[in-house]
């Protein structure tokens, strides 16, 4: 690929610092490299599988990414099905705080060594994409991050969220897998907590953005309820087209159309293939089409593709035993672009998709100055 010819994009969903202190891998090195030095190892599916490291979102063209603070606070670990890696889980918020701080940590770390940029104003967002698609996404531009939480438990208590702000947090999901304290995720089903409602008027004040990713259908239309402000869904595929509440109904898509939302297409191959078995299934014959699919969805039903963008969630535990045969790097993603050309789609449509809509999103609620 030449990145000089690459279509930007912004990628709405990267648990970077998960998998580098959860996994102990690496970042910086080449994917090649990576998944060399774990072909040996057996202790997950996704080892020397990986698809995600900093030169392939360099190589792939992606100038930014919401990169998340990724932990659980459960007291007796009972991960929901689908997603049973206990280092998701610890045994009280503080705890959950601690391991957050530390994802935070990782992510200065790289800002120190020059190779990420956190973009925590909307100001931040204009100066660094204008460096990125000036220099071609040359190697001595960072990658632009937006600091994203991925299940709310890391937030001691509500009054704590102001805290995160200050240290960049700009979005933050309620709930994960299964019940955190404040709502409740995917495999499970019931409300926002009170503490959660609680929570929701601090995001109000903060300004900070509901992402309503992996809320439960119950948490997800109570939470819009209580919460007038900005709202997104990072990393979420169409239940219209793979059954299952990890997906989102046209109903849930429509109300997120109408509060002005983009949607994140999700690489995850069991939101991508209906039935689909993890562990069982395997990617063949699955490919990007049907990533193209789900943003075609979304398209239709808002009537024009101000809606529709990649939240690829490309390392989210997973690696090419459960992503499209097509997808080996994140790179892949710009292969999305013939797909939806042939469909006829317009490249003033394929920007918006791969990076347009992110940017008007995020210009209008990241905070100025």
């Amino acid at each position: 690929m030449n990145r000089n010819t690459a279509r930007p994009i912004i990628d709405s969903h990267l648990d970077l610092a998960w998998n580098a202190l959860s996994f102990n891998r690496d970042q910086t090195e080449p994917l090649s490299t990576l998944n060399e030095r774990e072909a040996p190892m057996d202790d997950l599916p996704a080892r020397g599988r990986a698809t995600t490291c900093l030169p392939e979102m360099r190589r792939g063209a992606i100038g930014v990414c919401l990169a998340t603070i990724l932990c659980r606070a459960k007291r007796h670990v009972q991960p929901a099905a689908g997603h049973a890696r206990t280092d998701l889980d610890y045994g009280t918020q503080e705890i959950a705080y601690g391991i957050g701080q530390g994802q935070l940590a990782y992510y200065r770390a790289m800002e120190r060594r020059g190779l990420m940029r956190m973009i925590g104003t909307a100001d931040d967002l204009e100066q660094h994409w204008r460096a990125w698609v000036d220099s071609d996404g040359a190697e001595d531009t960072p990658l632009g991050y937006i600091l994203a939480m991925e299940g709310a438990d890391p937030i001691i208590d509500p009054a704590q969220a102001a805290d995160w702000w200050d240290d960049g947090l700009r979005s933050v999901m309620l709930a994960h897998y299964g019940t955190s304290h404040y709502a409740v995720g995917t495999g499970e089903s019931g409300p926002v907590s009170p503490r959660g409602i609680e929570l929701l008027r601090e995001f109000q004040q903060l300004g900070m953005i509901l992402d309503v990713t992996h809320l439960c259908d119950e948490s997800f239309f109570q939470a819009l309820d209580h919460f007038s402000g900005p709202v997104m869904a990072s990393h979420t595929n169409c239940r219209a087209l793979v059954p299952g509440d990890r997906q989102f109904s046209d109903e849930q898509i429509h109300l997120l159309i109408e509060r002005g939302a983009v949607i994140g297409a999700v690489l995850d191959a069991w939101m991508l293939r209906p039935g689909w078995k993890r562990g069982k299934s395997r990617p063949e014959g699955l490919t990007l089409a049907a990533v193209a699919d789900h943003v075609d969805h979304v398209c239709q039903l808002a009537g024009n593709c101000r809606h529709a963008a990649l939240g690829s969630d490309l390392d989210g535990g997973f690696g090419t035993e459960q992503t499209p045969e097509d997808v080996r790097s994140i790179a892949d993603l710009q292969n999305l672009a013939p797909i939806l050309l042939d469909r006829g789609y317009s490249q003033s449509d394929m920007d918006a998709i791969f990076h347009g809509n992110w940017l008007r999103y995020f210009r209008e609620h990241l905070p100025r100055g």
